[in-house]
Parts: structure tokens; C-alpha cells; sequence
């Protein structure tokens, strides 16, 4: 989906101040946010891709608008609400009305004990594949200029241009399909850009970028 959240390259939204000291949460809320996040995956299964999706639908006023754990609390919210954990009565008083439905009724609650391994797994998304690598090192391909209306993880800079396979990396769940539930395995490669290539001839002819990328985001270059 092109959206207000691909703002890779874009003028206009000033200097990254990143936190001098690094701060992990600003407010004891963002904690709970977060916590909340990696409990509900226990009762409302959900994937980092299904996730990132629900955040690619936020209005673009109120994510620009929002913070980065606004934004997961928007996030998480949509996701209750979409599988039908909470009612929309239920959060805007706090008092429960109903029962979970029977899909999620059985699933058992996650122990606060268990979020540090989860949190230590991280959300890897290998997976094996049944088809050889299209691709390999030195390879020099061109990505696709279109995406369609799905998550996607190819910014919008770097479509319909060329770069060099540098190395492959094996096969992964491809996010546009995961996003939509569906587990679809596909090699994945890191490939290089260089500077002018992206950003014109004013960039610097030393500078290069690399992203990994599926096998369906790429065709070899003419």
C-alpha cells in the first residue's frame, strides 16, 4: 500500500533527532502498550506483517499525528476490534459486556512470565521453500515499479530501479502474503544500489544502499 508510512526519502519532515540517552519508554504507559502487544498475540493470533498492515490503514492525518506507541496502541485496538476480542462499548467504558467468541474462548492467556521469550525470539520469519534461488551473488536485477494495495516491503524509492544481488539469503515468509494470513515461502536477497541510482545525480557516486527483498519483487535487468 502507498501510504503516508512509506516516508522513506521524503522532504519535508525535517532532521531524525534520535534520544541522546536512548530512552525505551518515554511514559509508564508505553510500557503497558507494549506489554499489551506481546500478551494479546496469546488469545488474538497475529503476525509482525498483519500488524504493520493494520498501522498502513491508520488515516494518514492521525499517524502523522501520532506517536510511535499511539501508533501501536491504534494497532492493537483495530486488532481486538477486527477479531472481535473487545466491543467498541467495552472501550470507551472499560466494563466488559460479552464473553470472547468460541475461536478464541479456548485459547489460553499468556503468563506476564512469558513475555521475555518472546520478546527474545523476535518475530524471525524463516521458513523453508520447495523451489531453487532465482538469483545469485552478481546478479543484476530490476525491482518492480507497482505494488498493488497490499503490505508491502519495498519502498517506494527504490521501485523500478536497478541494482546487484550481493548476497542470498535464503527463503522467508514473503510479507504481502503474510500479512493477509498466508504463509508463502520465497528467497530473499540483500541487493545494492548505488546512490545515483535511487536519488539522481546529485547523490554521491560513492555512496550505496541495500535492502533485502523478495524474489517476486524482482526481475532480472535488461
Amino acid at each position: 500500500m502507498d501510504g503516508v508510512h512509506d516516508m522513506g526519502g521524503m522532504h519535508g519532515f525535517g532532521a531524525v533527532a534520535p534520544d541522546a540517552d536512548e530512552t525505551v519508554f518515554h511514559a509508564a504507559w508505553e510500557g503497558r502498550v507494549f506489554a499489551m502487544n506481546m500478551l494479546s498475540g496469546f488469545v488474538v493470533p497475529s503476525s509482525a506483517d498483519q500488524f504493520r498492515r493494520t498501522l498502513e490503514r491508520m488515516p494518514p492525518a492521525a499517524y502523522l499525528a501520532a506517536s510511535y506507541y499511539e501508533k501501536w496502541l491504534a494497532g492493537l485496538t483495530a486488532r481486538l476490534l477486527e477479531a472481535g476480542a473487545v466491543t467498541e462499548e467495552e472501550l470507551a467504558d472499560g466494563q466488559p459486556r460479552q464473553a470472547l467468541p468460541p475461536a478464541l474462548a479456548g485459547r489460553p492467556a499468556g503468563p506476564a512470565a512469558a513475555v521475555p521469550a518472546v520478546v527474545a525470539g523476535g518475530a524471525s520469519q524463516a521458513a523453508p521453500g520447495s523451489v531453487p534461488a532465482r538469483f545469485k551473488a552478481g546478479d543484476r536485477v530490476l525491482t518492480r515499479s507497482t505494488m498493488g494495495y497490499g503490505h508491502n516491503r519495498l519502498p517506494r524509492y527504490a521501485r523500478g530501479r536497478v541494482g546487484t544481488v550481493e548476497r542470498v539469503l535464503g527463503t522467508y515468509l514473503l510479507a504481502d502474503a503474510h500479512a493477509e494470513g498466508e504463509d508463502r515461502p520465497e528467497w530473499s536477497y540483500t541487493v545494492v544500489f548505488a546512490a545515483p541510482d535511487l536519488w539522481g545525480a546529485e547523490a554521491d557516486p560513492r555512496d550505496s544502499l541495500t535492502l533485502d527483498l523478495w524474489d517476486s519483487y524482482l526481475e532480472p535487468a535488461p
